[in-house]
Formats: structure tokens, C-alpha cells, sequence
């Protein structure tokens, strides 16, 4: 792409400067238009995101620095929070190069402590060996969302001219970071077998508690409905019978651990949103479509013979 915008008649007399913000220009601008295509776009991609985010959703419940072997003057919970918070923002950009930014922000915080606490104490920092378990220990204090797809994203749809040196570095240690949590067992953690199971098993059931003691049943009946507004359009949905967390919650209500909670579960219903609309538009159904559907005591019944007509359809 650059190779073919210096050889126009029009860059002929421009500076590298300004070949490379023409460059990063148009990505920004392709990528944008195709975000809905080229991000999380596969099944597999969906399932791995909803995998490792479950599953640092456990490890949030008793891995510790220690685990980790994190040396204890390494440690700033200060600091590592902002690099979290740096983490969590990857997904309010549709740009490759926006996200590493994110990616960026948060290795630098970390290598920054490194190298703060090297400077005032006697401490030598054993480069990758320190800042790897650092970044890991972050990563799942952040669970940032659809983080499989979006290291997917940048290392198909970022220039690899761009991906060299430090970003290159901090890229890779991300991308183990994921494996390594991915693949976490006992022996990761330098723990007993029995007592990682344990531990696995006491936060799944501490989940469902969280979830199951925050809700709400609505008690609507067959005329009311909830209103929401999409695309500057009302939508009546009926939601009878359904549970719903913090659903009858007032915003000075909630604890840190509910916002927690509540970011959770906004993470899962994103994700699984996602699934939906891009299984629909196979279908070549629409929601409004979806939701007419709905509307009616048959609308189960008429939705599956709908669907099974556009399968039949799809597959002649």
C-alpha cells in the first residue's frame, strides 16, 4: 500500500511524514467500514472470547501475585489498576492501531514501575522475566473484553511495518499473557491439583451466587412491555417471566463489586449479541423482523418455520 501510494504522480514530491499519515489514514478509514466484518468474525473467534473471559472470571477469585511469583517489591496495586483500566478501553475503538494503543499504554505503565523501583532501590529487574508475570497478573485484574478477537484484529489488520521494536515486544507479551491464561492449571499457579480444582469450583459457585442474588423478576403482564429506543425508534418487548440483575436498582445503590458484576455481564451480553445479529443476518432476518415475530402467542412457532425455510433456501 505505501510502495503504491510514493510510486502515484500526486505523492511524487511528498515527505515519508506525510506518505505515512496518508497511510495510516486510510487504514483508519477501511477499517472502520469493515469492523463489522473483519472483527470477530468466525464462531471459533466468538467461543475463544467467551472462553478466556469466563475464565479470568474465576482466576479473579483467588489468583494472587504470589501465584505468579510477582516479587513483592514489584508490587503496586495503584499502578496496576491504571494499567487494567488502559486494558479495558480496547474495545471502544474500531482501528488496529487504536487498540495497541491501549495495549501500549498499559505495558508502559508497567515497565515504567519496573523501572521507578530499579531506580529507587537496590532491586534489578530480570527484563521479561518480571514483566511478564506483571502483565499476566493485570490482565486478569482487567478481563478486557473480546480479548482474543482483538489481538486477532491487530496482528491481521495492522501494518506489520508498524508492529517492530517496542510495540512489537509488548504485542508478544500480551499474546503469551492470553496463552498463558488459556492454558492455566495447577501447575501454572505453583498450587496442589485438588486444592486449584477447589478453588475453580468455589468461584464458579460464588458467580452464579452473585448473579442469581442480584436479580429481579419482572412481573409484567401480557399488555406491558419495555420500551426501548433504537435508531430514534420505539420498541416494545415484552419481558414476562424473565430475570433481569439490577433491573429495579437505583445507580446509588450499587456497590463496586455490583459495577464489577454489572461489567460482567455487559461483556457477555455484548458477546453473545454479537452471535445473534451475525447468525440473523445469515438469515437474512432482521431484528424489527425478529421482534414482530415475537409479538403474537405463535410467534415461537412461526419464528422456527421461518428459520428453517431460510436454511432450506440457503442450502439448495
Amino acid at each position: 500500500m505505501e510502495s503504491t501510494i510514493k510510486e502515484h504522480p500526486l505523492w511524487a514530491h511528498a515527505s515519508h511524514e506525510e506518505i505515512d499519515s496518508a497511510v495510516e489514514g486510510l487504514e483508519k478509514y477501511v477499517m472502520t467500514k469493515l469492523f463489522n466484518r473483519t472483527f470477530a468474525s468466525s464462531p471459533e473467534d466468538v467461543k475463544a472470547d467467551l472462553y478466556i473471559s469466563e475464565k479470568i472470571r474465576l482466576l479473579q477469585h483467588f489468583v494472587r501475585p504470589d501465584h505468579l511469583d510477582v516479587p513483592r517489591v514489584l508490587r503496586n496495586e495503584a499502578s496496576w489498576l491504571f494499567a487494567a483500566k488502559e486494558l479495558q478501553k480496547i474495545n471502544s475503538f474500531k482501528v488496529p492501531r487504536e487498540k495497541l494503543l491501549c495495549i501500549m499504554n498499559c505495558c508502559r505503565i508497567i515497565n515504567n514501575l519496573l523501572l521507578n523501583i530499579s531506580m529507587s532501590t537496590n532491586y534489578v529487574p530480570a527484563g521479561a522475566d518480571d514483566f511478564l508475570p506483571v502483565l499476566i497478573y493485570v490482565t486478569i485484574k482487567a478481563n478486557p473484553p473480546q480479548l482474543h478477537s482483538n489481538l486477532k484484529f491487530i496482528q491481521l489488520f495492522r501494518r506489520q511495518s508498524k508492529l517492530v521494536s517496542e510495540v512489537e515486544y509488548y504485542l508478544t507479551n500480551l499474546i503469551s499473557a492470553e496463552t498463558f491464561i488459556t492454558n492455566i492449571n495447577a501447575s501454572s499457579l505453583s498450587m496442589e491439583e485438588s486444592e486449584f480444582q477447589e478453588n475453580m469450583q468455589s468461584a464458579k459457585i460464588a458467580n452464579e451466587e452473585t448473579v442469581t442474588g442480584h436479580s429481579s423478576v419482572l412481573q409484567l403482564s401480557e399488555d406491558d412491555a419495555t420500551t426501548m429506543r433504537r435508531h430514534g425508534k420505539e420498541i416494545h418487548v415484552n419481558l414476562e417471566g424473565c430475570l433481569y440483575p439490577f433491573m429495579g436498582s437505583e445507580a446509588k445503590e450499587l456497590t463496586t463489586e455490583d459495577v464489577q458484576q454489572l461489567l460482567r455481564l455487559y461483556q457477555q451480553v455484548v458477546t453473545r449479541y454479537t452471535m445473534l445479529t451475525k447468525a440473523l443476518a445469515r438469515l437474512s432476518l432482521h431484528e424489527e423482523q425478529l421482534l414482530h415475530i415475537m409479538k403474537d402467542p405463535a410467534g415461537s412457532t412461526e419464528l422456527k418455520k421461518e428459520i428453517e425455510k431460510r436454511i432450506h433456501e440457503g442450502a439448495k
